[in-house]
């Protein structure tokens, strides 16, 4: 029988987080998993921690950060997920931030709700901050032309109620209404194996932010459905790698390029294609003008 689960979490100088992360993994209950850490050459000593505490752990120690797609896909990988592979990789994959706090009945659960409902390819948990509000990111439409306009011109922020308005991060809902989403987020991506073998596995185009967005777009195309599950809450840091590192700020708009060029750009008219150039250069700043001018390399997946 295969497992449940096979957990990926993509580490990179977060060392304590990491590890109160694995505790809480390793006191799930009800379900049957293996994990595997992706050190992303952390200077912090972390994989020697996992190493020594946490000896049924895989780990794999990368010499460079290459970015948080190619980590993940090879742990992936490690677990036999592919796309077109065989049964043997674990039923579920989930792909899990080392700033989260599981429950322990948080797996069980979220593996149960997905063995009930076969046609949901990708689900997510309800995600709330240490300060117990809500992380928006945990439920998502898809960054459209006209949603991402809405966001850079301030319209979401200004009506988040609005369903027209508050598209983005899907503010005009009750955060403990289940619902299906254009995407759940990377920090607690649970994905069926099924998905995995007809969509296939992160695009490694991107380095961070946005690749959840791009694998829940493609698994969507291939025919499953992504829900929000906010019967399981699990607790998120945030940003606890990404604001160590000032290429991680630029990363976001970077990835809005990709998935927008990706996506998109052959079905937006060149009027409003300008628009949203424009708009994500003065959001992007400069590391984004450089990759305007070399469209080759953004996006070309």
């Amino acid at each position: 029988m295969a497992l449940d689960l096979g957990i990926v979490i993509v580490n990179w100088n977060t060392r304590d987080l990491l590890r109160d992360c694995l505790r809480s993994v390793a006191a799930s209950e009800g379900v049957t998993l293996r994990t595997v850490v992706v050190d992303n050459a952390s200077a912090d000593a972390s994989a020697e921690m996992v190493r020594d505490e946490f000896p049924d752990v895989a780990l794999i120690a990368s010499p460079t950060n290459d970015g948080f797609p190619v980590a993940n896909n090879k742990g992936l990988r490690l677990l036999g997920f592919e796309q077109g592979g065989g049964d043997d990789a674990p039923r579920y994959a989930l792909v899990l931030n080392p700033d989260t706090v599981l429950p322990p009945t948080a797996l069980r659960d979220m593996v149960a709700y997905m063995d009930a409902r076969p046609q949901v390819g990708i689900a997510g948990p309800k995600l709330v901050l240490l300060d117990g509000s809500l992380d928006w990111a945990c439920r998502r439409s898809f960054p459209t032309p006209e949603i991402s306009f809405y966001r850079m011109v301030g319209l979401s922020k200004l009506f988040p109620h609005s369903r027209r308005f508050g598209r983005y991060n899907l503010t005009y809902l009750d955060p403990g209404v289940e619902t299906e989403v254009d995407s759940v987020v990377g920090a607690f991506m649970l994905v069926r194996r099924a998905a995995i073998q007809q969509a296939g596995l992160f695009d490694e185009t991107f380095f961070m932010y946005g690749e959840d967005l791009d694998w829940a777009y493609r698994i969507k195309q291939a025919g499953w459905i992504v829900m929000y599950n906010p019967a399981v809450t699990v607790t998120h840091v945030k940003r606890a790698a990404s604001r160590q590192s000032r290429r991680a700020q630029n990363e976001f708009y970077r990835a809005m390029l990709i998935f927008y060029r990706k996506h998109y750009r052959a079905t937006t008219p060149l009027w409003l294609h300008s628009l949203i150039l424009a708009g994500l250069v003065l959001k992007g700043g400069r590391p984004l003008w450089h990759d305007l001018t070399q469209p080759s390399q953004i996006g070309a997946s």
